[in-house]
């Protein structure tokens, strides 16, 4: 378990460090068009490798896996850190992802291996709330002061001794369970060929729909939905398919599957636009921004390990899921409606809020589906699980920061036509470009022209980060409805229940 937190660990740390420092990264590399690739990379590769490794563990047993998804996460980490420009850091985050689906689809589904007791696989989620408590609190603060004191790089490098330890532990003490599945396997390789081709190119269309829906665009969308055709008639012949069917028959199941989209939607975008709102949009720099951002951390943590005795307690377990989405929306209209000038603490209640909700969502989907699926199907069911929260947190970083460029590029058109006297588009390209509010250097630079041109660089500068603001209060707003969605779900899986089983 030390292991497997230590893991869990590792993929909490660098979600939040990265985020964080991804301000500073852009501002360096250029290309604020790769900012949500940075993410979306991750998120890609992992949605692609977690299910499928998923089921080759439920086949094979999982600690070969683990063990070749901590040497690739913490190996794709060192690339990262060394990235010389914003495509190779978009390559190298999507080996990272590799390695981290392999790790989420492999360690977390060891779990049941060692505690099939629900209850008691619930009271040792302590170890993983603890890991990614420490994890995601130490994130935000981390990066930015790593960011500002010795350079973004060093927020990819910090992966380098967590994964050395989780190694240890993991191949020493990790057991090797016999697997489930009897006699000769034939691997699915053509349906995890497929899935890879379909998630891929649904991540392709969503970032080629933002610049319209072009005859190519049309053609991909066209191509993904024969791909996922036929995906499903591959898996309904394969003997042991990678993507079982029979779990979509299960309407709890698929309900769950919905509700960790919408999970995954609303915690990455809150994870990654909070700090372009406090760095760009507020003018913090790295280190402050990062200490405000703390509490979603700190209170997952706290709400994890505070659900670890309510709900095993509680005749509807389900209530503690209603709890929880109703806090992110809550959170999600705290961020919507935060200024310059609305007092810090508003805001480190509102992202705490949001904390303490996924800490009452994320570990309870993990178990409540487990209750629902059998021995031999429990890896392929975690690993799809988080497979869906990596989709929702695939949509969430893409869309929101479609809706965010967007809008900051119209109000940035306005304002210019408003205020300048010269032709608009002779300051466009440089205002328009969120870097000047990040790079100090790069703002100081564009002052500077603004001035020997006449024209109020100051002024024109503040009004870019007011725009900043109300673009990402746009893009939030699509995470509280997003949370919404999800309270109405909730009542669908009412009557799940948490029986106690025999080792």
């Amino acid at each position: 378990m030390l292991g497997i937190g230590l893991v869990n660990m590792a993929v909490a740390l660098d979600q939040t460090v990265v985020s964080t420092a991804l301000p500073s990264i852009v501002s360096e590399l250029h290309g604020f068009e790769y900012y949500a690739w940075v993410a979306s990379g991750y998120f890609l590769a992992s949605l692609v490798t977690v299910p499928v490794f998923g089921r080759l563990g439920d086949f094979f047993g999982r600690k070969r896996f683990v063990i070749a998804a901590v040497i690739v996460f913490t190996g794709a980490s060192v690339l990262c850190g060394l990235a010389g420009n914003m495509p190779f850091l978009v390559f190298a985050r999507g080996l990272q992802g590799i390695g981290g689906g392999m790790m989420v689809g492999t360690a977390f589904a060891s779990i049941p291996d060692l505690f099939p007791d629900p209850r008691a696989r619930i009271r040792w989620q302590v170890i993983m709330s603890a890991a990614y408590g420490i994890g995601t609190a130490a994130g935000p603060s981390l990066g930015g002061w790593l960011s500002q004191h010795y350079g973004w790089r060093s927020t990819f490098l910090v992966n380098l001794p967590v994964g050395i330890l989780a190694l240890y532990f993991i191949s020493v003490h990790l057991p090797t369970y016999r697997r489930a599945v009897e006699g000769k396997v034939l691997i699915d390789w053509t349906g995890a060929v497929l899935i890879a081709l379909v998630l891929g190119g649904f991540q392709i269309f969503i970032e080629a729909a933002a610049n319209g829906f072009t005859p190519a665009n049309l053609v991909l969308g066209v191509l993904i939905v024969i791909g996922a055709i036929a995906l499903v008639a591959c898996e309904r012949r394969a003997s042991h398919p990678i993507l079982p069917l029979e779990l979509f028959h299960e309407p709890k199941l698929v309900t769950l599957f919905a509700l960790s989209v919408l999970t995954g939607f609303v915690m990455f975008s809150l994870i990654f636009f909070a700090p372009l709102l406090l760095q760009g949009g507020f003018g913090l720099t790295p280190p402050q921004a990062g200490l405000l951002a703390t509490p979603i951390a700190v209170c997952a943590a706290i709400g994890s390990a505070a659900n670890t005795r309510i709900v095993i307690h509680l005749s509807k377990p389900t209530h503690i899921l209603t709890i929880g989405y109703g806090l992110m929306v809550l959170a999600s209209l705290g961020v919507a409606w935060t200024t310059s000038t609305t007092p810090r603490w508003t805001l480190e209640v509102a992202l705490g809020g949001a904390g303490i909700g996924l800490g009452f969502i994320l570990n309870n989907l993990n178990v409540f589906a487990q209750e629902i699926v059998g021995r031999s199907r429990v890896g392929i069911a975690t690993a799809l699980l988080q497979s869906t929260r990596m989709v929702g947190g695939m949509l969430g970083t893409s869309i929101v920061a479609i809706v965010i460029n967007r809008c900051y590029e119209a109000r940035i058109h306005s304002i210019l036509l408003a205020s300048a006297e010269q032709p608009a588009g002779t300051w466009y390209a440089r205002l328009a470009d969120p870097r000047i509010l990040v790079d100090s250097s790069l703002r100081e630079v564009l002052l500077s022209d603004l001035h020997r041109a006449g024209l109020a660089g100051a002024s024109l500068v503040e009004s870019a980060r007011l725009a900043l603001v109300s673009s990402i209060h746009v893009g939030v707003l699509l995470t509280t409805a997003s949370g919404c969605v999800a309270l109405v779900l909730v009542r669908k899986i009412a009557g799940i229940r948490l029986h106690r089983k025999e080792i």
